[in-house]
Order: structure tokens, then sequence, then C-alpha cells
């Protein structure tokens, strides 16, 4: 009986990305013939609205060969539906999730691959070197700490995301049905046995990065919300820190009002409640943020509303 290939499927998700899809699907299918001919392969594209012709380009390579795959979201979902629907909907023996700006080296895959064979469910790509800007990095590296120090939950500091996953997690990913899912924080809680490879990342072949202030600090929200319960804790704690000091201050007040000593230097009071003031609204817009995903987790929205899909039949469609 002949032996059945085991078959990869790497995801890319891309917004905007008409100079780098082509090229990186070149790159990979090089790399496939080259360093893996033993396996079958595939490639998905989901692609979250893109306006610059990206779909025009996708549809030619789905045109020209059949192994290339398409989902095109009906709007922009953000940065991390799209990329968890896309893993989804792969079905291959494992998926390789990477961007499409080329900042997750192509040469990658066969030591990624590699490490699955030798078990590995999971298998991350974790940033020891970077060539961002070198601020970005530090405050990258400030979060992680902080987030790993905070969480319950094991962290993997750089890790993006870039990796690995095979089949048997790519299960457990669709049987959660989270409408807000962070797969960093879910590969740290959920995963299997998992390896980590260290890499550089490059810069950005082509094109303008879409990852602005707001972007990044809506990933770091949605981490600290989801993993940690130490803003809370230290919410009341501030509560009753912030008691026992006006308890204590209202007594020595009452003490010197009896002992017919005349108190002076109101002044002072009023940067003191200024700062009273400005913690309460700190605590308060974390705890917004709590809501604000526990409001997105009852809504029970769906990841994506797709628009089309290219070259899937029709079981998978």
């Amino acid at each position: 009986m002949e032996n059945v290939r085991k078959r990869i499927s790497v995801m890319i998700p891309t917004y905007n990305e008409v100079e780098n899809v082509e090229p990186l699907y070149e790159a990979i299918a090089a790399e496939f013939e080259r360093s893996l001919p033993q396996y079958d392969y595939d490639i998905l594209f989901i692609d979250n609205a893109s306006r610059d012709g990206t779909r025009e380009k996708l549809l030619q390579l789905c045109r020209k060969n059949r192994r290339v795959r398409a989902i095109f979201n009906a709007r922009n979902f953000g940065q991390f539906n799209s990329p968890y629907h896309g893993i989804c909907a792969t079905t291959g023996d494992c998926t390789i999730s990477m961007c499409a700006d080329f900042q997750d080296p192509v040469e990658m895959i066969p030591r990624l691959v590699a490490k699955w064979e030798e078990g590995y469910r999971i298998v991350c790509a974790v940033k020891t070197k970077s060539r961002e800007n070198k601020l970005l990095r530090f405050a990258r590296t400030c979060y992680y700490k902080l987030i790993r120090r905070m969480s319950a939950v094991e962290q993997i500091e750089h890790f993006t995301g870039f990796g690995l996953y095979d089949r048997s997690f790519v299960d457990v990913l669709r049987a959660l049905d989270d409408p807000t899912p962070f797969l960093r924080g879910i590969v740290a809680e959920l995963g299997f046995r998992r390896a980590e490879i260290p890499y550089t990342q490059a810069k950005r072949r082509a094109g303008k990065t879409h990852n602005s202030f707001l972007t990044l600090y809506d990933a770091a929200m949605l981490s600290f919300t989801t993993y940690t319960k130490a803003p809370i804790r230290l919410l009341a704690a501030m509560g009753w820190l912030l008691f026992t000091a006006s308890v204590l201050f209202g007594g020595a007040l009452l003490i010197r009002l009896w002992l017919g000593k005349a108190f002076v230097g109101w002044l002072w009071l009023f940067p003191v409640l200024l700062f009273c003031t400005a913690m309460i609204m700190i605590f308060l817009g974390i705890l917004g943020e709590y809501l604000l995903t526990l409001r997105a987790k009852l809504m029970r929205r769906p990841l994506v509303i797709e628009e089309k899909r290219i070259n899937f039949d029709e079981r998978e469609a």
C-alpha cells in the first residue's frame, strides 16, 4: 500500500500587501521544492479587505496554482480574528502561520517541520533579535516581562504567532469558539508539548507596516485583560490604602482641633486630590478594558464574515 504524503498548510494573513504576496508565494514554493520535497503543501492567504490590488494578485496566484487558496473577508476584522480564522480553515497535517511582509523568514520552515517530526505539536518561533526600531523593541520587552510576571499563565516572550501548529492543536482552536481569541496566550495556556526556535526578525520587504500605537495597545490590553488579575487586585488594594490614609488623616485633624491648634497649609491638599483622581481614572480605564473584553465574549459575534473562498473543494467551502 502506497504511503500517503503528509501535507503542510501555510497560512498567511494579508492586508494591503500587493508587493509581497507573489514573491512570498514563490519563495515558499521554492523552499518546499528544495528542502521539503517529501511533503505535499498548500498556501492559504486570508485577506482582510485589502484596497491596494492584493486581491487581484491573489486571484492570479489561485488561477496559476491550485495549491494556492484564498479567503476574502467581507471587511477588515482586525489583526487577531483574521489569522485565527485562517488557521482554523486550514486542512493540513500541520499549519505554519507567518506574516506576508517577509519579517518571518521563509527559510525557517524546514526547521519548524523538523521539530514537528521530533514529536512537538507546537513549534514557536521566538524573536531573539530584531531589526525593528530599538525603542519599540525595548517597549515590547518591558511589556512581555510585565505580563509574564503578572499572569498566572506562562507567557512566551517575543512570540508573535509565527510558528507551526499540529492538526490536533488546530482542532482545539476550532472547538474554543472564542470571539476575541488571543493566539499567543492560547498557545501558552492550552498548548501541547512545544519547542521554541530562536530567529532574527528581518525588516519588512516592501510596503508599510499596519501596526500603530492603537493596534499595539489593543494587543497589549487584550492579553492583559485575558490573562491577568493583577490590575483588579491592585485596584482593590489601592482603594483600601486610600481609605486607611483618609481615616488616619481625618483622625489627625480631629486631634489637632481637639488640642485647639489651627490647621494651616490647605493648598497642599489639591495635588493630593489630583493624584487620587488620576489613580481612580487609570484604574477605571483598566476596569473598562476588562468589561469591553467581557462584552465582546458575551456578544458571541463570529470571528469574520467571509466574502468568498477560492480553490476550496465543496466540503471545505
